[in-house]
């Protein structure tokens, strides 16, 4: 049974394939997902799910409550542990161009119970992430709308019965809103989950605009806001550390353990390698292009976010707005980034909803998960059974549960998941040196074990909230893997 466990699956040379060609990786007789996407659509997908919730909600969290104007020390460090991951993906989804991210690098490397802890810790980074993302459209939906209201010469303001979650959350406490549930982010989920369900390259050319209206406002706001930087809201750089991981450099790493959360979306990217047309050149070109334009846009932003206001204003679901609000000549501005924020997060939830699916498609297709979640739609050729679980759940999650809870749960799945992919790279340049690699990982024993090492320690500096969630998720999933995916392994039954 403990061979059973690590059993590894098969590794064939990837061909060159086009639009309409068999996958490698597919099961045959199955079907396949539309090869659509290039490598314009990968790189801006990745931009689509990177910049969102880091600039427009987790930023101002994380500087308020535990790094200061330290945050951009933050950004650098998890930026930095993104690119060591980044580069192995990139390895990876140029030899292995299937759906499944790391789970299915993984299942390739380390064998089926690793793969199947990643890709259920994948389903807490993506479904996870969508209901968080969605927590914070909603706060900058609100704002939006009242400040619509507010130029209409109205005093109109959003029902408070249904703008938030029942609770909030920071600093290890709960405490009420006076809220049922959260009616806006439950919307979204809802209407994004529809685009999913009706195709892949729908959902990639909404993108596409988002992104240029979103990368327009960013980059207005740190051209105009820079103009009114205080530079005395960055004294000290480094607050004094307040006990436990408020401020000091203990805060500092906290911070970066949070605002990896911000990172995920060229992890996003890999999923979508089996839609791309010419995977072997273009998923490195989208993974790490996608991860140094977004790095560079974090570091700025996060500069000029504390020196607008002091960082202890920052500590809401709408940091980029509060700031602005503290400048009256920037109203408009105010204003724009309202609804580059609107549109902004619509496009992560917008990834995280296309990526959970596949997810499932790529572990249903290995028998590790019911067949219910490999159906294909045979018309728009999208997972489409899946994307409506995910939804529901999503939208269950976004009504119900506060932010800081979401976004801790998603970092720590995706640092477990970035781990064990630097893990994987190294592992199968010893088992298989003759695959033919189409990118590969520069000074490999150096980068993988300080990617590893590096995301490990992000892990490390989660609360113990955290790690008693995290358990408990590995038991769940550890009980259906045995109950189900065990018996119905097709690498084992083959």
């Amino acid at each position: 049974m403990f061979n059973d466990l690590f059993i590894t699956k098969p590794v064939e040379p990837a061909p060159h394939v086009d639009a309409g060609e068999p996958v490698e990786g597919s099961l045959q007789g199955e079907a396949g997902l539309k090869r659509v996407l290039t490598a314009r659509h990968l790189v801006l997908l990745g931009i689509g799910a990177i910049i969102g919730a880091g600039i427009f909600v987790m930023t101002g969290q994380a500087a308020a409550n535990h790094a200061g104007p330290a945050i951009m020390l933050s950004f650098v460090l998890a930026g930095v542990a993104c690119a060591f991951a980044g580069l192995c993906y990139a390895e990876f989804a140029s030899m292995i161009p299937v759906s499944g991210s790391a789970y299915s690098y993984t299942y390739a490397t380390l064998g089926e119970a690793v793969a199947w802890f990643v890709g259920w810790s994948l389903v807490l980074e993506y479904l996870f992430a969508a209901s968080a993302v969605s927590v914070g459209w909603s706060a900058y939906t609100i704002s939006l709308m009242e400040s619509v209201a507010q130029m209409l010469g109205s005093d109109w303001k959003f029902p408070t019965l249904f703008a938030s979650a029942p609770v909030a959350y920071a600093n290890g406490e709960f405490t009420p809103t006076g809220s049922l549930f959260n009616l806006p982010a439950v919307l979204i989920v809802s209407a994004v989950g529809y685009l999913c369900y009706i195709g892949i390259r729908q959902s990639a050319t909404a993108n596409a605009i988002i992104v240029a209206i979103k990368v327009t406002v960013i980059l207005a706001l740190i051209g105009l806001g820079s103009q009114y930087v205080n530079p005395d809201n960055w004294t000290p750089f480094i607050p004094a550390n307040e006990g436990g991981d408020r401020f000091g450099w203990p805060g500092v790493l906290r911070a970066a353990s949070i605002v990896f959360f911000a990172y995920i979306g060229f992890d996003a990217v890999s999923t979508a390698a089996q839609e791309a047309k010419n995977p072997q050149r273009d998923m490195p070109i989208g993974i790490l292009g996608s991860l140094v334009v977004c790095t560079i846009l974090y570091i700025i932003v996060a500069a000029v976010l504390t020196g607008l206001v002091p960082y202890t204003q920052l500590g809401t679901a709408k940091p980029v707005a509060t700031a602005l609000e503290a400048y009256p000549a920037l109203g408009w501005l105010k204003f724009a980034v309202e609804i580059g924020a609107v549109a902004g997060l619509t496009s992560v939830i917008l990834v995280m909803l296309m990526g959970q699916p596949r997810i499932f498609f790529a572990m249903a297709h290995d028998g590790l998960l019911p067949k219910f979640f490999g159906a294909v739609h045979p018309k728009h050729q999208t997972p489409h059974k899946a994307t409506i679980v995910v939804a529901i759940v999503a939208a269950i999650l976004a009504a119900f549960f506060p932010l800081g809870v979401l976004g801790d749960l998603v970092s720590m799945g995706t640092l477990l998941a970035f781990a064990t992919v630097c893990i994987g790279v190294w592992v199968l340049r010893h088992t298989r040196p003759d695959l033919p690699r189409a990118f590969r990982v520069p000074m490999a024993p150096v980068i993988c074990t300080l990617g590893a090492l590096s995301c490990l320690a992000l892990v490390g500096f989660m609360g113990w909230y955290n790690w008693l969630l995290l358990a408990a998720w590995t038991v769940i999933g550890f009980v259906i893997y045995f109950l189900y995916g065990y018996r119905h392994s097709k690498l084992r039954q083959g």
